[in-house]
């Protein structure tokens, strides 16, 4: 039998995104002796997110691949996660943002960088498509010079693992950050970014930019009060305040007023999954 690689995509009223997200990953392309299945988990929609996804069957069936459209009635990424696992067949899981385009061959390099017994987790290469805000666009130029970002195998918005890497959690407990609680089960030699680009699309708006911030941070907060043990795998490095300042003043004061209005509204914050657009 051709083993599998399983696509997860939570999907939460993302009717406007999953399109476009599911054509990149049907349009993908061959898997090296892997075939591939798609599975959309739709959750809390009150849109049309599912029936915009189940309308993609019809691209993947000529090409022998699956795809399979699973509706909760509650919103929860945590939830969709763990029923996409609990439904899917393949060793290699790829866990996806619905707003997320991946490269026709970031699926392929994915899978060869996953043919391994060991424990392995892999990402593509992210890139900030042009925002349409002002503050956003400011705001993404100089993230973007931030050690994180440059940092190998960071994963945000896409992550895979093989099996081997996968039995190290197994079932995603109720948290915010998933795809860090995930990067943080293996060490750096563990981590590999391949070449292949993807599309990861920023909060447009300040306001939209601060409340993401907000459930980053919260997240990240999160995981070393409960999984203190994980952050030993955290490469993150210091960045360098007063040359980033230098390089780019205008976005690093974009970037310090969003940081401090994370601060002055941590107060305010809202339970469930929000993307912040």
């Amino acid at each position: 039998m051709t083993p599998v690689v399983s696509v997860i995509i939570p999907a939460s009223n993302e009717g406007q995104y999953i399109g476009a997200c599911l054509r990149a990953v049907l349009a993908s392309n061959p898997l090296p002796r892997h075939t591939l299945e798609v599975l959309v988990i739709a959750n809390g929609c009150t849109d049309d997110t599912v029936a915009v996804a189940t309308r993609f069957s019809a691209m993947a069936e000529p090409r022998g691949w699956g795809l399979r459209v699973l509706d909760l009635p509650t919103g929860s990424k945590i939830a969709a996660l763990n029923m996409g696992d609990q439904h899917a067949t393949g060793a290699i899981r790829v866990y996806l943002d619905a707003d997320v385009i991946v490269s026709p061959d970031l699926l392929a390099e994915l899978t060869v960088a996953l043919a391994s017994d060991k424990p392995r987790y892999a990402t593509g290469t992210p890139r900030i498509p042009a925002p349409a805000s002002w503050v956003t666009a400011q705001y993404a130029r100089f993230w973007q010079r931030l050690p994180f970002f440059n940092s190998n195998a960071a994963g945000f918005g896409l992550f895979a693992v093989n099996a081997a890497g996968h039995a190290r959690w197994g079932h995603f407990p109720d948290i915010i950050s998933d795809d860090t609680f995930v990067r943080l089960h293996f060490t750096p030699q563990e981590r590999t970014q391949v070449s292949a680009p993807y599309d990861w699309p920023m909060a447009e708006g300040l306001a939209r930019l601060v409340r993401v911030r907000r459930r980053q941070d919260q997240g990240n907060a999160q995981l070393a009060a409960l999984f203190p043990k994980l952050m030993q795998n955290d490469d993150k490095t210091q960045a360098d305040g007063w040359a980033l300042l230098k390089a780019d003043p205008v976005g690093f004061g974009v970037y310090a007023t969003v940081s401090g209005l994370v601060r002055l509204t941590r107060r305010r914050d809202s339970a469930g999954w929000a993307r912040g657009r």
